[in-house]
C-alpha cells in the first residue's frame, strides 16, 4: 500500500509495548520528581526527555541534557 510521497507502511513488531516499556523508567522517575519539585515540572522534565527520545537521542543523553537545562530546579 502506498500513500503519496510518505514510503510504504511496513507493519512494526509491537509497537505499544515497546514504546511503554521506553516510557516507563521516565515516567517513574517524573513521579518521584514531582514529589521533591511539582507536578509541572516533573511532567516538564519527563516531555522533554520524551520527545529527545522521539528525536533520536539514546535515553542517557535525553536524560542528562534535561537535567542540564535545570537551574535550582527550574528551566
Amino acid at each position: 500500500m502506498h500513500y503519496m510521497n510518505y514510503g510504504y507502511y511496513i507493519p512494526y513488531r509491537d509497537i505499544k509495548n515497546e514504546t511503554l516499556m521506553m516510557v516507563k523508567p521516565f515516567v517513574n522517575y517524573g513521579l518521584t520528581e514531582a514529589k521533591f519539585t511539582s507536578v509541572s515540572h516533573a511532567m516538564t522534565e519527563v516531555a522533554a526527555i520524551a520527545y529527545l527520545l522521539g528525536k533520536g537521542y539514546n535515553p542517557q543523553t535525553a536524560y542528562k541534557l534535561v537535567e542540564s537545562w535545570e537551574v535550582n530546579e527550574s528551566f
